[in-house]
């Protein structure tokens, strides 16, 4: 363990990168189709393999976002280590909802891709 980390700051601070890159893809998180849509494409992205133009700044953002995606995932378990239940705020919550759903459709063998 890392010692003391502000886990709330953190998950504000992804909270916030998260509502921009939202507002930069048109993303409405409370649409779930979208999000889903969305965690579908984060959790089928493979960095080594993509070929992210990062000139193209939606294409940029939107990689971002998914390591946005990552960083949630980081900051829930370093705390759950430290026996800290974190988490932020709608649109963390919004995506993290999607994120799972499309994890468990993978883990069921229902994945279509």
């Amino acid at each position: 363990m890392s010692g003391f980390e502000n886990f709330a700051a953190e998950a504000a601070s992804i909270e916030l990168e998260l509502q921009r890159k939202g507002v930069a893809l048109g993303i409405d998180w409370e649409d779930e189709v979208q999000t889903r849509d969305l965690a579908r494409a984060a959790l089928a992205c493979k960095p080594g393999k993509a070929g992210c133009n990062f000139d193209d700044p939606i294409e940029a953002a939107r990689f971002a976002l998914f390591g946005l995606a990552h960083l949630m995932l980081h900051v829930m378990q370093e705390s759950a280590g430290e026996h800290i239940h974190t988490h932020g705020g709608p649109v963390w919550k919004a995506f993290a909802r999607a994120l799972w759903a499309e994890h468990d459709i993978r883990e069921s063998g229902r994945d279509t891709e």
